[in-house]
């Protein structure tokens, strides 16, 4: 088949690609979907915050796992049995009442929906990059964009449903999860890897690139565990990853301290998603210009502004600052999967990308436990000084870790 086939083919596998990111990101909209187990059905805080903590160590080992059973029997089952356990997950959390046990709900929504989303991520993503060779971090971005954008597209859907009492918590539950179950199932019916007749545009580098030295090869997964690049690399992504990952799962509560209304604050959150998908966009296609150093170090930079920038916001008591910090935390925060996808290809290489790649997303789950600490201070606190004050720190180390990543 000739490039030009395949470049028209694989815009569409890219925008199906965007379309299942889309829908599968509304697990990052936990601070919305949390919000009727609250206050209406009474559990507690702590609960809510291991609650998301489980759903990210069950989305990485649905990423990992997913790559392996991609391998045996395709995208397209994969993304059908992705479907079926997003769709169990949360029709099975929509079934919950304020007498179930906190258990059942780590197990419906953590658990099945968690890897069940993992599963596509990974999928998705390997497979829709895996047709632009010549446009890593461009492809990424885009994905990641979808992924990113999702809690201000379905969040504020989520939250009228909510209010709606033709749906309340228990049929949105079961409707979102109906949708991105036919969503995920549909990608897998569109979605394929190139095959060896594929013929696609060979990778090009960017003038303004620093010449930087990679291997000229494809690293196996039990390689790049023996590089000490990639535990620096994990390290600095997993601080970076953290300071999002924290202001995610108290977004609503912390805009809501510095005197903005509920239904501002759910606007927020979604403003929030929306630089998010800004930042993973802007990152891959600022990775594609000027290469990984750069990139990584630019984006960490951001990240410890905005950490500084939100502190400060909590030391005013300033709503405008506040919403500052949360754009800028989104930005940071959506440059984190674009780097860490693009990251793992450049490095480590295409063939054995979709299993690396699923390992170096393992940076979420201590970037999970670390909001999970996050929460902790700050109950035990009272306020978000703590909190911000430790995730600066860690911003600040992420930065050291990152000037010492060389080439593998």
């Amino acid at each position: 088949m000739s490039v030009q086939n395949n470049l028209k083919k694989r815009w569409i596998y890219l925008a199906a690609g965007v379309f299942a990111m889309l829908f599968s990101g509304v697990l990052y909209a936990w601070s919305i979907l949390k919000v009727p187990f609250k206050e209406d059905y009474g559990f507690a805080e702590k609960v809510l915050s291991l609650n998301f903590t489980i759903t990210m160590c069950f989305f990485c080992l649905g990423a990992f796992f997913g790559s392996l059973i991609c391998k045996k029997i395709g995208v397209k089952l994969t993304l059908i049995l992705a479907g079926l356990l997003v769709g169990a997950g949360f029709v099975s959390t929509g079934l919950l009442t304020a007498q179930s046990s906190p258990w059942l709900l780590y197990i419906t929504y953590a658990i099945l929906a968690g890897t069940g989303i993992g599963i596509s991520y990974n999928v998705v993503v390997s497979t829709v990059c895996s047709w632009f060779p010549d446009r890593k971090g461009f492809c990424s971005g885009c994905l990641m964009m979808g992924f990113g954008i999702s809690t201000l597209l379905m969040g504020n859907v989520i939250n009228a449903m909510f209010a709606n009492s033709a749906f309340g918590v228990s049929k949105t539950y079961i409707l979102i999860g109906a949708i991105i179950a036919a969503v995920l199932v549909a990608a897998g019916l569109i979605l394929r890897k190139p095959s060896a007749e594929d013929k696609l545009p060979s990778p090009k580098s960017s003038k303004n690139v620093k010449k930087e030295a990679f291997e000229s090869r494809d690293f196996k997964t039990s390689e790049m565990l023996k590089s000490f690049t990639f535990w620096r690399a994990f390290a600095c992504m997993a601080f970076i990853t953290a300071v999002g990952n924290s202001v995610i799962s108290f977004a609503r509560d912390l805009v809501i301290s510095v005197d903005a209304t509920p239904a501002l604050a759910v606007t927020l959150v979604g403003v929030l998603s929306v630089f998010n998908g800004i930042g993973r966009i802007l990152t891959g296609a600022l990775y594609d210009a000027l290469g990984r150093r750069t990139t990584m170090i630019s984006a960490n930079v951001l990240t410890i502004v905005a950490a500084g920038i939100t502190l400060l916001a909590v030391q005013l008591h300033s709503l405008p600052v506040c919403i500052i910090g949360l754009c800028l935390t989104g930005l940071s925060y959506g440059s984190c999967p674009t780097v860490t996808s693009a990251f793992a290809s450049s490095f480590y290489g295409q063939k054995y990308f979709s299993v690396n790649y699923s390992l170096m997303n393992f940076n979420l789950i201590v970037a999970a436990f670390i909001a999970n600490f996050s929460n902790s201070l700050l109950a035990q606190y009272g306020n978000y000084t703590a909190p911000f004050t430790m995730l600066l720190i860690l911003a600040v180390c992420a930065l050291g870790l990152n000037f010492s990543v060389k080439k593998p």
